[in-house]
This record gives structure tokens, C-alpha cells and sequence, in this order.
């Protein structure tokens, strides 16, 4: 039976990972520094990848008109109600949060990790972002606090990256892995199911590979089409297949199974904003997805790291 689990859960929650490590209710307070990204200011292109949305798949981070001691408090005095011995981690989320010269990246990283109840960082950025000097910075932070980097990869398919207009290939987010992992850093990865063209076999062969690769984390994500996108577009044009509820649970135990069961799954499903979701409705049923890839997994009597 599985044993990375705290609350019968067949794979390794994040939630799981942070009890153990810090005998203690942690949380991630998501944050909007308000940078910009390569694929978006022309470094590598204007429009960014094919699904991002206005506030750079931040929809969830804070408020960028607020400093971020803001929305810091913001969100903390209200966990602090619940839970008034919880610990924080500081998620830098929206856009490219390595996008920066070193002297922006201290001024916004280090006002976070000084205040009470944090421990640590999680930064979400791309693998054609991070420069020497950049890595250099990192390392030093790596040894001052609990470090996070999140790579957004998507897929491994370089015919799928640039159908989605991501801006890098395989070869330059694996290049940027092995830089962060020869440092020690933890990264954790994004991958997204369902995108165009692709099939489960292709989602699977995307797990398999982080998982020869050696990620200490993933997030999977299911695709869905906002508005005003070039996604919505390719998808009101095309009509392409978008996974039903049932697709997408099979394929993710599938990947599961491909996981070693040291991996700390992130996420497992997404949370688009419903007011701007064209597609697939039955994402905005979060938990029922959650409790649906549970009783699959049961009835499969199967677990993480099974193959």
C-alpha cells in the first residue's frame, strides 16, 4: 500500500509533505510582483504561450497594484484565524518571477522571507529566464530558506511547444533543470493534459520523462480555454477535443502510476476563473474531480509509483 500519506490518499499530497517536514499547517500565499515575461515583452515573442490569460496565469495571486507586503497580510490575517499557528511559504506566481536583474529579484524575494511564520519561497518561472547571475542569486537564497524554483514545461513534445507558442524546446528547460538540480534547488514542474493534438500516450510519455529526469515535484494541469486568448480562438475555429471529466481522471492515475512515489504532486487539477472558463465546465467542480480521481484509483486498487 502507499505509504506517502497522512490521510489515505493514493499519491504524494503536498499537504503530506509540508506535515512531515514541518510538524505544522503550512500555506503558500500566492503573489503578484508585476513582472513581465520574454515570451510576451519580445525577447522571445509578443503574444506568450496560446492559453495564458491577462494576468499571466496569476488569476489567483494578489493584487499587483498592492505592494506586496499587502497582499501578503492580506491573505495571512486570514489564515491566522483558522490556523494561528500556521507557517507560509511565499509564491511568486503570476508571469515570470526570475524575469528581472538580480537587484529587482532581492528587493521583492527578500521583503518575503524576512517576515515572521515564512519559510520558504516557491517561484514560478520559465527556463529561458533564468540567466548565470540569476543562478548565482538562487544559490544563495537556496541556503537561507526553503527554495522552490517552478519550471513551466507543459510537454515534453517540441512539436506540441510550438504549437502552444511556449518560446523554448526540451532541450532548454532540461539544460535549466540540471543547472538548478547540480545546485541543489528543488523544482517542481508544470505539465498541462490535454493539449491540442495530443494523445494519452503522449501525456504519459510526458510523466515518464520527469520522472527519469528526477523532479522533486509536479503539477498537472488540465487544460482549459479562457476568453480572449489564442487558445479560444484555435478552439471556437477547430474545435478541437477537449478531455472529458472521465479522460482526464484516467490519464492522471495512468502518470501517477509512472511517478516514483517521492514525487510531491503539487496539484492535480486546476481552478480557472468562471467567469472567463469557456471550456471544460466540469473543472469548476474542483473537489468532485479530486474525490472522483480517489474512488478511480481505489476501484484500480492502484497508487503512485505502482509501475
Amino acid at each position: 500500500m502507499f505509504t506517502n500519506t497522512l490521510d489515505n490518499k493514493r499519491y504524494y499530497t503536498l499537504n503530506c509533505y509540508y506535515k512531515r517536514k514541518y510538524n505544522s499547517k503550512v500555506f503558500k500565499v500566492s503573489l503578484n510582483a508585476n513582472f513581465t515575461c520574454p515570451n510576451k515583452d519580445g525577447k522571445v515573442g509578443y503574444k506568450g504561450c496560446i492559453f495564458c490569460s491577462k494576468l499571466g496565469s496569476g488569476d489567483f495571486a494578489g493584487n499587483y497594484q498592492k505592494d506586496l507586503l499587502t497582499q501578503f497580510n492580506e491573505v495571512r490575517d486570514v489564515m491566522l484565524k483558522k490556523w494561528p499557528e500556521a507557517k507560509y511559504i511565499g509564491y511568486f506566481q503570476a508571469n515570470t518571477n526570475t524575469y528581472a536583474p538580480v537587484s529587482v529579484l532581492k528587493e521583492k524575494f527578500e521583503s518575503i522571507i524576512k517576515l515572521d511564520g515564512v519559510v520558504g519561497l516557491n517561484i514560478a518561472t520559465r527556463s529561458d529566464a533564468i540567466s548565470d547571475e540569476v543562478l548565482d542569486y538562487l544559490e544563495d537564497l537556496n541556503r537561507r530558506t526553503d527554495l522552490t524554483i517552478e519550471l513551466g514545461l507543459q510537454s515534453m513534445h517540441d512539436e506540441t511547444l510550438k504549437l502552444i507558442n511556449r518560446g523554448h524546446d526540451l532541450q532548454n528547460f532540461e539544460e535549466c533543470f540540471n543547472k538548478l538540480k547540480k545546485l541543489g534547488i528543488k523544482v517542481v514542474v508544470h505539465i498541462i493534459n490535454g493539449l491540442p493534438g495530443e494523445t494519452k500516450e503522449m501525456m504519459i510519455k510526458t510523466a515518464k520523462y520527469l520522472n527519469r529526469l528526477g523532479v522533486d515535484g509536479i503539477k498537472i494541469h488540465m487544460l482549459h480555454v479562457i476568453r480572449d486568448t489564442d487558445l479560444a480562438d484555435m478552439y471556437l475555429n477547430e474545435h478541437f477535443h477537449i478531455l472529458t471529466k472521465e479522460e482526464y481522471i484516467d490519464i492522471v492515475i495512468s502518470q501517477l502510476e509512472y511517478l516514483n512515489s517521492n514525487i510531491v504532486i503539487h496539484r492535480i487539477t486546476g481552478d480557472p476563473v468562471k467567469e472567463d472558463l469557456i471550456a471544460p465546465t466540469w473543472l469548476l467542480k474542483k473537489f468532485c474531480v479530486l474525490n472522483d480521481i480517489d474512488k478511480e484509483m481505489v476501484k484500480r486498487d492502484t497508487f503512485q509509483g505502482k509501475k
